[in-house]
């Protein structure tokens, strides 16, 4: 999957990458049933969870808990920020 293709080609060292990688496992446990069952709206999902993953997480990066929590706040800043975004046209 793309996303995961993502975190694992991100230029952290290995141990960040394992941190990394196991926050957006637990994060996206936590949120996959809100996305339905089309497959393009949940690449999409995974996709951008990645990307705010990666937006939270540095190369000290070792709190799993802190990386899952700070990319669930981006992604739900984002969808928020897209609603009020349409809501405004």
């Amino acid at each position: 999957m793309k996303a995961r293709q993502l975190i694992d080609g991100a230029t952290y060292g290995p141990d960040a990458l394992k941190v990394i990688g196991q926050a957006f496992d637990e994060a996206w446990r936590d949120i996959a049933g809100n996305f339905g069952d089309d497959p393009s709206e949940i690449e999409a999902a995974r996709l951008e969870l990645a990307e705010a993953v990666l937006s939270v997480a540095h190369e000290d990066s070792r709190d799993v808990a802190a990386l899952k929590s700070g990319a669930l706040q981006a992604m739900a800043l984002e969808f928020r920020n897209r609603q009020l975004g349409e809501t405004l046209k």
